[in-house]
This record gives C-alpha cells, structure tokens and sequence, in this order.
C-alpha cells in the first residue's frame, strides 16, 4: 500500500546556529518518501593521508539529478569516512531540493557551528576559531591533490595561487590544512562543471 501522506520536513527540523537544520537522515527520509524508485550512488573518490573525499549521485527517474561532494579528514571526525559520505549524499539532495531550505549547503555565509554535511567558507569564519585549530599545516598530499584538481579544471598555478591569495590570504602551498579541505571542495565543484559542459 502506497502511503499518500505527504512528508512533512517541519516536523524533523533541529536548530544549528540559531537556524532551522533538516539533518541528512530526514532528507534521506524524504526523498524515498517520494522517490522509492530514486537512485543513489555515493563512492569513495580518493582516500589519502587520512582524508576521504566522497561523491554522491542521486537521480529521480526521468525527472532530474543532482551530484553532491563531500570531504573530511581524520583530524576534524574520527569517523571521517562516514562523515565525508554524509556529506556528500547531503549535497546531493539538497541540490534537488530536499531540505535545501533548511539547510546551509549552498549558504557560504554559514558561521560558528560546524555541521558535518555543509561547507563553511574558512576565510569568513577565521576571526571566530581558536588560533591552535588554525596552525595546522596542509599536508604535502592536499597540496599535490589540490593542484592536480585545479588542472583538471583548467586553472593555471598562478591562478590557483592568486585565488588562494584571495580566498585565505596565502598562497595554496601555504595553507592551512582546513582552508584546503575547504579549497579542495571549490575546487571539485568547478571540475564538475568543466566536465558537464564538455
């Protein structure tokens, strides 16, 4: 038997940073509320120097798509892993729009509170995090993939840097370890872009 009640998203929602949040699992709950033929996929793109990087792809049949990234390493989440998968399959559904607006996903204003399926724009939230979690040095295997990314996107070195200048007031060899996860992921994004419009 086919259940004919709508969801209600309102009845799920938590607070984070003062705001309404839909936690992945509801959205999760949501989509197969209405998409029990939906297809998921999430695959473990790269894994490296204790960091995971994660891809979700989720598609209603014949009525749209949407590809979500995730990253998170050892020194953020024991279970980074996971963390790394949820937010990516997070992404992904918010993207076609389950619980997109109750969540930060695509908000690069979030601030204060970190929630492990959104990303939060380092460079905003600097003056607010405490020196010592800052001081972590990128790991030689972020830069390499941070790097390799940006060709795959078509971005220069010299253009990266300048854009790293812009985004964190460094170079990209010299960043931090979060403001690369968080560059890696702008980065991703982008490379999908360049491969969808070829």
């Amino acid at each position: 038997m086919t259940d004919t009640t709508a969801f209600d998203p309102k009845k799920y929602l938590t607070r984070v940073n003062g705001a309404e949040y839909l936690e992945v699992k509801w959205r999760l709950v949501w989509f197969r509320h209405d998409n029990p033929n939906g297809r998921i996929h999430t695959e473990l793109v790269t894994h490296e120097d204790n960091i995971a990087v994660f891809r979700a792809f989720v598609e209603i049949p014949e009525q749209g798509s949407a590809t979500g990234w995730g990253s998170e390493s050892a020194g953020d989440f024991r279970d980074y892993l996971e963390k790394a998968e949820t937010k990516a399959l997070g992404r992904a559904l918010a993207a076609l729009g389950y619980g997109t607006q109750f969540c930060p996903d695509f908000d690069f204003g979030a601030e204060d509170n970190r929630v492990v399926d959104s990303p939060i724009d380092i460079s905003r939230t600097r003056a607010r995090r405490p020196a010592s979690t800052e001081q972590t040095a990128a790991t030689a295997r972020q830069i390499k993939f941070l790097f390799a990314i940006a060709r795959e996107a078509g971005i220069s070195d010299e253009d990266l840097n300048r854009e790293a200048q812009e985004l964190y007031g460094r170079n990209a060899e010299e960043l931090y370890r979060r403001d690369a996860s968080a560059f890696i992921e702008r980065l991703q994004q982008r490379r999908e872009s360049v491969h969808a419009a070829s």
